[in-house]
């Protein structure tokens, strides 16, 4: 009796360093099963949104029978210049087609995609969201992507931007797009541990960062700003007096000011990086 409660008492003495550990090592899989994470992220408020200009089209992927789909909000005249959207962990709902609807506006001659990591699956609840994105195969997101890439052509520049889990794949796009990448906006996105990835970055990182973030620290951050230094880029990181998730607008605790200053800074570096001015 007297080994149980002691191997009881180790496992729960582990729980608190297994969470630390899963909140800044970048590690999302295990962080979106995190119960403190979960219940940081208020289920988003309901709307329903019917797109403009925008609409799905679907594109082929090196996954055989599968296609990758993506929501997308085309120039008003052709252009060169495309922004890709990557979705949270809620899925490519219909605030992020609002979204991407709104970036392409404020933007101009640029076509805008919000790239399907989920094969069409959407949640409005905490623990659908983590297992979602705890269930994320890399693989299969990295092949979306790339499909992605082939449909918007070599021709074309391609900046990148996302939130939370989104952030971490906007990242993984402008790694994906090679030369192409012009320009990476990260809202409070997971940082890539692999120095050898970092390596291949051929473009800009801007990343906005929460000071209350409970889950992504400082130190990783930062650590993560020095590799990106390292690979011959700059590293831009401005942080907010706000919580996790505050630039999301289905959040209950959406920060207004903050999202405000933080967006205006994300617009001028991606009409500077895809010299739109």
């Amino acid at each position: 009796m007297k080994k149980i409660v002691t191997l009881l008492s180790i496992c729960l003495l582990a729980i608190p360093a297994i969470a630390q550990t899963c909140c800044t090592s970048g590690n999302f899989e295990l962080l979106a099963l995190n119960a403190d994470f979960k219940a940081s992220h208020a289920d988003p408020l309901p709307m329903s949104y019917a797109p403009v200009a925008g609409r799905m089209v679907e594109f082929e992927t090196q996954d055989a029978g599968m296609k990758g789909k993506a929501f997308y909000v085309p120039s008003d005249q052709p252009t060169t210049k495309v922004l890709v959207i990557c979705h949270e962990w809620w899925g490519l709902n219909d605030y992020i087609k609002q979204e991407a609807e709104r970036w392409q506006k404020q933007l101009g001659n640029v076509d805008v995609y919000a790239v399907d990591l989920y094969d069409g699956k959407v949640t409005a609840t905490a623990d659908a969201a983590s297992k979602l994105s705890g269930a994320l195969d890399k693989k299969r997101g990295e092949t979306i992507i790339k499909g992605l890439i082939s449909l918007i052509g070599m021709n074309k520049q391609i900046a990148s931007m996302g939130w939370c889990m989104g952030g971490s794949w906007a990242f993984t796009t402008a790694l994906l797009a090679g030369n192409q990448a012009t320009g990476c906006v990260m809202y409070y996105g997971f940082p890539e541990k692999d120095e050898k990835k970092i390596k291949t970055l051929q473009t800009d990182v801007l990343y906005i960062w929460a000071s209350k973030d409970k889950f992504i620290s400082r130190e990783v951050v930062d650590e993560f700003g020095k590799k990106v230094v390292a690979s011959g880029h700059e590293f831009d990181m401005h942080a907010y007096d706000a919580v996790h998730a505050f630039a999301n607008p289905s959040n209950p605790n959406h920060d207004r000011l903050a999202s405000a200053q933080a967006e205006d800074l994300s617009l001028k570096f991606l009409k500077a990086k895809l010299q739109l001015d």
